[in-house]
């Protein structure tokens, strides 16, 4: 069946034809980097790259970004509040980038462990500040703007189209405007930063014809998506809650700029529960993906990911993760009797199997489905291996390509080298781990007796080796700095 993706936009399911034949280009909003990754980004990112390698194994080239955001995204999530980057530094008491930069490659290597592929590009939001100007000014001598104080505002009012994504009423936005403080200055309380003045003493600011500052949250996905992948894009994805106000002032500014549709397709995952609650930093019971694959498999937690779809929220507990990583044992040891399986003379038709797995990842990238599939070849599978005469060796060859192509390529809950680093049950991790926490310890008795040689040693080592610890007020922690 051909690919149908459900657009959040139109709100159905919808056959999907990118602007160019053959070649898809697709934008995900990435992580505001301030503090290390939990298990709502490892939703929003395993589920976009199982999108990105079914595009690649369905022949399509695709050239994905995904942004960094480190700087311009204010803790009410609109125009008002503190950088939140530019607060974490202030309470670890250093400088925002130093934190972009130390939790940028903590978040990297948590979704290497993942085993989410690096996109194609990943663009800084503060290395493209002169893309994010030149945006601001076009919108302002198309008047879809206005500058006040030195504060440069999007004009709701000057595009109709404004909240067509979301659902919302013009009141709505207006209301949601009055409810956040919006600054009086502007025009109506649902306009929105492009351009922030700095106030005195934050530290990261540029020059702008409008004064010292920086931009606007909802400003560098436009800048960087038209940089890297034209004035409209194939797919654009992200979390849930983002489609208002992130989203909505994406597609406003980017339309208004360039009168052409900004996105064909989009794709929002849904979100993370605890016991029912959504899960974020902000809410304080973000489950730390560091802590998890302390005594989890990085690769049981993508599969628990994975059965669930990506618009289905996602709740979390320690039994629905253990059941995962049994269920990911078990098509381990699969693989892993097919690979030593000696030709015999039975037969198994793949084919079915194979199709079944294929409709479901046109479904709209039915993950469950596709691994319900998996599960029935696997025990089909298992039972011919169990016959006496076995599987031929054109069955034995059809069953690799299908467990291979599915679990390794597309799913990406097994690696090549799966049987000697996977089948050690993520203990060479977990190792890592007990060995850092070691250290960790070490390091703090010396610090607490004032032995800061020591300290200082244990720091310096572990840089050289590709390990930073940072230390917090909540205490160290660590990230690699090389894959």
């Amino acid at each position: 069946m051909p690919l149908v993706i459900y657009n959040s936009l139109g709100r159905e399911k919808q056959l999907f034809e990118p602007l160019r034949p053959g070649v898809v280009g697709i934008y995900v909003c990435g992580p505001t980097v301030y503090g290390h990754a939990h298990l709502g980004h490892a939703k929003s990112y395993v589920s976009f790259d199982v999108v990105v390698r079914w595009l690649r194994e369905s022949g399509y080239r695709v050239k994905y970004v995904q942004n960094i955001t480190d700087v311009g995204h204010l803790s009410d999530d609109a125009d008002e509040g503190e950088d939140k980057i530019a607060r974490q530094a202030r309470i670890e008491k250093t400088d925002p980038m130093e934190i972009a930069q130390f939790y940028t490659r903590s978040f990297l290597d948590d979704m290497d462990r993942l085993g989410v592929l690096r996109p194609n590009i990943s663009p800084l939001a503060t290395g493209h500040i002169p893309e994010q100007i030149a945006l601001v000014d076009k919108l302002l001598k198309l008047g879809h703007a206005y500058e006040v104080n030195g504060n440069v505002y999007f004009s709701v009012e000057s595009f109709p189209g404004y909240g067509k994504l979301s659902g919302r009423t013009d009141l709505e936005a207006v209301q949601s405007g009055g409810r956040i403080g919006v600054r009086s200055e502007k025009h109506n309380p649902s306009d929105f930063a492009l351009w922030k003045k700095a106030e005195d003493g934050h530290l990261m600011q540029w020059d702008s014809p409008w004064g010292m500052g920086y931009p606007g949250w909802h400003l560098e996905c436009s800048a960087m998506s038209m940089k890297y992948l034209g004035d409209t894009i194939d797919i654009h994805g992200g979390g849930m809650e983002n489609r208002f106000p992130h989203h909505e002032c994406e597609i406003a500014q980017s339309e208004a700029a360039n009168a052409k549709p900004y996105v064909r397709y989009w794709m929002h995952n849904n979100m993370v529960t605890v016991n029912g609650t959504k899960m974020g930093k902000s809410l304080k019971n973000a489950v730390n993906l560091k802590e998890i694959f302390k005594t989890v498999d990085p690769l049981a937690v993508r599969f628990f990911i994975l059965q669930s779809h990506y618009r289905s929220p996602l709740d979390y507990s320690d039994t629905a993760v253990a059941g995962s990583t049994a269920g990911l044992q078990k098509l381990r040891e699969t693989r892993q009797r097919i690979l030593e399986a000696t030709p015999g003379t039975g037969t198994l038709d793949a084919a079915p199997f194979s199709q079944r797995f294929g409709e479901a990842m046109d479904d709209d990238f039915n993950t469950p489905v596709a691994i319900a599939a998996l599960f029935e070849f696997s025990k089909a599978l298992n039972t011919a291996l169990d016959r006496p005469d076995g599987l031929d060796a054109s069955s034995l060859e059809a069953a690799r390509k299908l467990i291979s192509t599915a679990a390794v390529t597309v799913l990406g809950i097994m690696t090549e080298d799966n049987e000697s680093a996977l089948h050690d049950g993520g203990r060479s991790a977990e190792t890592l781990e007990e060995v850092m926490g070691v250290l960790l310890e070490l390091r703090s008795e010396a610090r607490k007796n004032k032995d800061f040689a020591t300290s200082d040693l244990i720091r310096d080592r572990l840089l050289a080796a590709g390990i930073e610890i940072k230390d917090t007020r909540e205490g160290a922690s660590w990230s690699k700095t090389r894959s």
